[in-house]
């Protein structure tokens, strides 16, 4: 596959450049996340984090990278720290088709048959037939002049951004994946047909087979054209970890949709409809959930232990997933089974957590890119390379803890976040279909 060129510089530098918010916030992630999160050492040494700099420190919050120093240093988490990984590798990446397209059956060659590799790919920009939108200048493949590979790599050329997000469901206990993202403003897009009057709303949707209706999402026109300071923008993806997105993982081209869950985040994207109706009529609504829904804040564990031996200390590790409502830190509490917590306090509020460390930006991203290095992105400052605020918003961070020492018998070992409000997890929102973030309860025996 063709390779999108760099952007220079002051584009991944520019007019996106976050920076650091009133709120903190703390990512990681676990279990499913055993076999996407280990390899490529996430080792970190004292060393190496104090090499991050002085105006990088000075964005960070100050009292955890000074407890994640001191924690890394204990060889008794060094080890569970190690075989933490930041950024999931492509073939670890878990793709969900809710178009039920057939793409992960296809043969490689029908790829280019169907419009989904660089060469054969096209992207149409209309206005809504069914409504009264008007546009200067539509562009559609019936008409022969829909986008194509080469118009949007020029687009590129002129402002390309690159940023890490999750991917997640709605109502799935673990993220899919944490990426590097890289692409071009939707808004970019758009604005070659420049809307003129009656758009209220973009809807965006992807390849579909014959019979089968696409998958669509839809946003605010808002939304889309006009981005606050510090936030990403909606973009036109085409790489991973700084890799050509496959067919497989919804490449050539597919939307990605900063603050919001993976639905809104279409693959194998084919059209671009700009619509008066003020309704989101998004497919994933059909499938009872709320499509409008911020992403939450929660924690959950990776590489959980099963058991553990009594009278020492065990490390726990795990990844929390910093939502809209930021992360302030990550807690954990362990609990006797013999005693069953009580129903009226189904939020354990009544718990004896203790904090757990937030870890420090890693040295080593790993998801395959190139000696675990990343390259510049919105996130990061121009020179350092490190990233201007920690955690980032909509990431995720790793966390880690040592479990006293425990007396023999069963036990359950629970975490959760408190977000910058100071609000603990699962509220405010602990409605199902809103965002998955119940309490990550697991048992655990000590003997």
């Amino acid at each position: 596959m063709a390779s999108a060129p760099m952007a220079p510089m002051a584009s991944i530098s520019g007019t996106f450049m976050s920076r650091t918010p009133a709120w903190r916030g703390k990512p990681i992630q676990e279990e499913t996340m055993t076999e996407k999160y280990l390899p490529d050492n996430h080792r970190l040494s004292r060393r190496s984090f104090l090499e991050m700099g002085s105006v990088a420190l000075a964005s960070l919050n100050v009292d955890s990278v000074t407890s994640a120093v001191k924690t890394v240093l204990d060889p008794r988490l060094d080890e569970a720290i190690s075989k933490l990984q930041y950024l999931t590798p492509l073939d670890r990446a878990f793709i969900l088709d809710k178009g039920k397209t057939g793409i992960s059956k296809m043969p490689p060659e029908k790829f280019r048959e169907i419009g989904l590799v660089p060469e054969t790919w096209t992207l149409e920009v209309i206005p809504d037939p069914s409504s009264n939108s008007i546009v200067e200048q539509s562009f559609s493949r019936a008409a022969g002049n829909a986008i194509n590979w080469d118009r949007l790599m020029k687009l590129a050329e002129k402002n390309t951004v690159r940023f890490l997000h999750v991917c997640n469901c709605t109502n799935g206990p673990d993220p899919f994946h944490i990426s590097l993202w890289e692409g071009v403003p939707l808004r970019d897009v758009i604005q070659l047909a420049n809307p003129t009057e009656n758009v209220r709303r973009v809807y965006y949707q992807s390849y579909n087979p014959e019979g089968i209706p696409p998958f669509q999402a839809s946003l605010p026109f808002g939304h889309v054209m006009e981005t606050p300071p510090g936030e990403m923008p909606v973009i036109l993806a085409w790489k991973m970890n700084d890799q050509p997105i496959p067919a497989s993982h919804g490449g050539p081209v597919r939307v990605v949709v900063p603050g919001v869950y993976g639905s809104k985040s279409i693959k194998w994207v084919r059209s671009v409809v700009l619509t008066n109706d003020y309704k989101s009529n998004d497919s994933d609504a059909e499938l009872d959930n709320d499509p409008e829904n911020a992403m939450k804040t929660r924690a959950r564990f990776i590489n959980e232990p099963k058991e553990i031996p009594a009278g020492k200390p065990a490390a726990i590790t795990g990844m929390a997933q910093v939502g809209v409502s930021g992360l302030r830190k990550v807690q954990y509490c362990v609990s006797p089974l013999k005693s069953p917590w009580p129903a009226d306090d189904p939020y354990r509020t009544k718990a004896a957590w203790n904090d757990a460390t937030i870890l420090p930006p890693p040295d080593n991203w790993g998801g395959g890119l190139p000696g675990g290095k990343l390259p510049p992105t919105n996130q990061t400052d121009p020179v350092s390379g490190i990233p201007t605020e920690w955690p980032l918003r909509y990431a995720i961070v790793h966390w880690a803890a040592l479990v006293k020492e425990l007396t023999p018998g069963n036990y359950e070992l629970c975490c959760r976040t408190i977000d910058e409000n100071g609000i603990a997890q699962p509220l405010p929102r602990t409605l199902p279909r809103t965002g998955f973030n119940s309490l990550h309860i697991i048992p655990l025996i000590v003997s």
